[in-house]
């Protein structure tokens, strides 16, 4: 690729015949595309952490003043708003722009609104603004002190996309805007994606900062705890988490829905959801809820209703009353967005060019720097304004000093200011001043009142000549416009108190939930020989009734409940693990378990039985080589299951019996019965095991384990039951490995003992 040529135009590479110039098609990519990264990284999906906006946000603000519609003032068309930000700033489409000022004005996205709206401009359902036509908006308090010393030569301006207006390239920002209202956007390689925070805990963290510029981010998350989001809701993650994502810019929050349990009389009671997690929309979570009670995946919900207004209200009714309702918020929390995780990746333009990942301490620390710049420059420019000024008074006293002298030269000389200049050592402004003068200014009480200002001036220009000296006064004036932000939305008011509250995730064991979401039933598991398999309802007492495909017919049948775990042991000794509620229907002929289970086309099912916790397993090979486990250790969490019977390629898993006694009984294809203590036996999680019983040909064919107290029962072709105390069997006792002898008169032709008790 990197030899091929293309012909474009554009530098490069030398013209050829035709006077085409040839570049590199590898060289000519690379630039193309870093061209447009940087594009949008830089204009379009990351904010600048100095004002904590987007170009397209911060455009808007800029039109939105121009447009003098101030907190307080008239409000105007939204369509007008979108025309003057795409004609004079911002070139692309108007919906676009549009989508940017609703969100401005939603108070669910933002935490604190940058815009007022007038109109529909959308709800938490998810339904769109009404067309721009019809809406109307203003700026809000919140977006005036973000604009506040714009004209005052506190930030710089370039040139627009056609060079013919200005436009500000940062906002002076006397709002820490990042962190309170958050951001969120997608670029090329890289994403940003910031919660918003409660303002008056982020002004302390700043004033603490002032005061302690060293100060560990420890310190500074006593003060910004988490997030606090627009739509409330109960934040649920691990105080450590939250340390460490604000320390290194990355990480996430558990946001969970508020809810409450209400009485509704007689023992009865609901769930009232107030406050959902940021970003989902109402209507599709009811949705989502609703669709899982048809599915019955939600036994403990019998209904969801929506009964909001303008406040969020939705009921859930349990399916009875002795539901524990944390339960039954658990399992809606584990299956539908009433718990949302909301992604922390601190992203963003430092000093509005180089696109970093900064922890907290950094991004207050640069907007901090901001405030000192922009404090700086306004002070600048005022000082600039008094001395213009004082300029021009002093000449007026010169003026009211030598009136008779000033009226005469003004009445009489052709070149009045050069003469002014001359005579009293006026300077271009000064002269031009007097020039200026009304006649109604030259009253008595005009000199006093010049003078009075003069002093007063004098006063402020020391003041800030004081201040553009002393790094200690210039923070502790941005500590005063801190405090001031601060007091305005302190957590007294309705729109700085907290929203998001702290709470702990609920400690419910995960099978807990998983039963719970179940509805538990009786049933009957049927598998075939061929390894088909289905759930049938109740338990049935007659198998001989069942139906199955041709050449097929019964394996195992046993009862179970729909809250159940069913294990699957195949030849290849490995252990799968199957949930009933999922098996299909008895109606039809089942599902082949291969189909359920990552299990390989050459083995079999030795045995399928439901999980018993707590209970040991005796599995043995062909060979007769085994060893006890744990049964909840065979437990498996994927399809690929888990292997724990080791066999060679020439063997395969035969046995599979409960290890609940103190005896192994095992009998082998050669018709020899051999009895052992089962401590013999060692319990393992995997391997191959220990030999049971030596044969010189064949290998085992059963193997049963019972208590020496019960004595060994089997079970003949004809149904009926034997049973042998350990003193009838002292013959057949010996130590694992050994060959044993035949047995007793009466037992099966068959070799099975036919009670292996799963």
């Amino acid at each position: 690729m990197g030899n091929e040529l293309i012909p474009p135009g554009g530098a490069g590479g030398p013209e050829g015949p035709d006077g085409i110039e040839q570049i590199n098609l590898r060289e000519a990519l690379e630039e193309r595309y870093l061209a447009y990264a940087l594009s949008t990284i830089m204009h379009r999906a990351l904010p600048d952490v100095r004002d904590g906006m987007k170009p397209v946000h911060r455009r808007l603000l800029y039109a939105m003043r121009l447009l003098k519609l101030d907190p307080g003032q008239g409000f105007k068309k939204c369509a007008r708003i979108v025309g003057d930000v795409m004609g004079k700033f911002h070139p692309h489409g108007d919906s676009a722009i549009y989508d940017a000022l609703v969100r401005l004005a939603q108070d669910f996205s933002q935490r604190y609104p940058l815009a007022e709206g007038q109109g529909n401009f959308g709800n938490i359902d998810g339904d769109s603004a009404a067309a721009m036509r019809y809406t109307e908006a203003r700026l809000t308090e919140t977006a005036r002190l973000l604009l506040e010393g714009i004209d005052e030569d506190a930030i710089d301006f370039r040139e627009t996309y056609d060079g013919l207006d200005q436009e500000p390239i940062v906002l002076p920002g006397g709002f820490p805007n990042l962190l309170a209202n958050g951001s969120a956007g997608i670029a090329v390689g890289m994403a940003t994606s910031i919660p918003a925070h409660n303002v008056a805990e982020v002004c302390d963290a700043a004033l603490h900062l002032i005061k302690h510029p060293g100060a560990p981010i420890e310190k500074l998350v006593e003060f910004v705890k988490g997030p606090d989001f627009p739509t409330g809701g109960v934040l649920v993650e691990d105080p450590a988490s939250i340390l460490e994502a604000y320390r290194t810019g990355r990480g996430g929050f558990r946001v969970q829905a508020k809810w409450e349990k209400e009485d509704t009389g007689r023992g009865t009671w609901v769930v009232v959801v107030t406050e959902i997690p940021y970003q989902v929309q109402k209507s599709k979570l009811i949705e989502k809820i609703a669709e899982l009670l048809i599915a019955r995946r939600l036994p403990l919900l019998a209904d969801v209703r929506d009964e909001s207004a303008e406040d969020i209200r939705v009921v859930l009714e349990p399916r009875s009353r002795n539901v524990d309702p944390a339960l039954l918020m658990a399992s809606l929390f584990k299956l539908t967005e009433l718990e949302n995780r909301f992604p922390l990746n601190m992203n963003v333009l430092s000093r509005g060019q180089v696109p970093n990942v900064l922890g907290l301490k950094e991004i207050i620390a640069e907007w901090l720097e901001h405030r000192k710049d922009v404090l700086i420059r306004r002070s600048r420019h005022r000082l600039a304004k008094i001395e213009h000024r004082l300029e021009v008074l002093a000449g007026y006293l010169v003026a009211y000093l030598n009136l008779d002298e000033v009226i005469r030269i003004i009445r009489y000389e052709d070149e009045p200011k050069r003469e002014l200049m001359k005579a009293f050592e006026l300077s271009d402004v000064q002269a031009e001043a007097i020039l200026n003068m009304r006649l109604r200014s030259l009253r008595k009480l005009e000199e006093m009142e010049i003078r009075g200002e003069h002093d007063k001036l004098s006063a402020e220009r020391d003041e800030l000549n004081a201040l553009l000296a002393s790094d200690e006064l210039q923070w502790k004036q941005i500590s005063g416009e801190i405090r001031a932000v601060r007091k305005y939305y302190g957590p007294e008011t309705e729109l700085g108190k907290r929203r998001t509250q702290f709470g702990e995730a609920t400690d419910i064991d995960v099978e807990e939930i998983h039963n719970a979401m179940i509805e538990r039933e009786p049933i009957t598991v049927v598998v075939s020989q061929k390894g088909w398999i289905r759930a049938m309802k109740g338990h049935i007492q007659d198998t001989s009734t069942l139906s199955f495909k041709q050449g097929d017919d019964l394996a195992f049948a046993f009862p179970a409940e729909t809250t159940d775990k069913l294990l699957v042991f195949s030849t290849g000794g490995r252990f799968f693990t199957l949930t009933p509620d999922r098996l299909p229907g008895g109606r039809s002929q089942g599902e082949p378990i291969r189909l359920l289970v990552d299990m390989d086309q050459d083995q079999d099912i030795v045995a399928v039985f439901v999980h018993k916790p707590g209970r040991k397993l005796l599995v043995a090979a062909t060979d007769a080589r085994g060893f006890v486990v744990g049964e909840d250790d065979v437990l498996a969490n994927t399809r690929k299951g888990k292997q724990v019977l080791n066999v060679s390629a020439s063997e395969e898993a035969k046995i599979c019996v409960p290890a609940d006694g103190d005896r192994i009984a095992v009998i082998g294809m050669n018709r020899k019965l051999l009895v052992f203590p089962l401590e013999q036996v060692g319990e393992m999680t995997r391997g191959r095991g220990v030999r049971l019983q030596r044969y010189r040909d064949g290998g085992i064919s059963d193997a049963v384990v019972f208590k020496a107290d019960d004595g060994l029962t089997w079970v003949n072709s004809s149904g009926r039951s034997f049973t042998r105390t350990l003193e009838e069997l002292t013959d057949w006792c010996g130590d694992r490995a050994q060959a044993g002898r035949l047995p007793p008169p009466g037992f099966p032709r068959s070799n099975k003992f036919g009670t292996n008790g799963l």
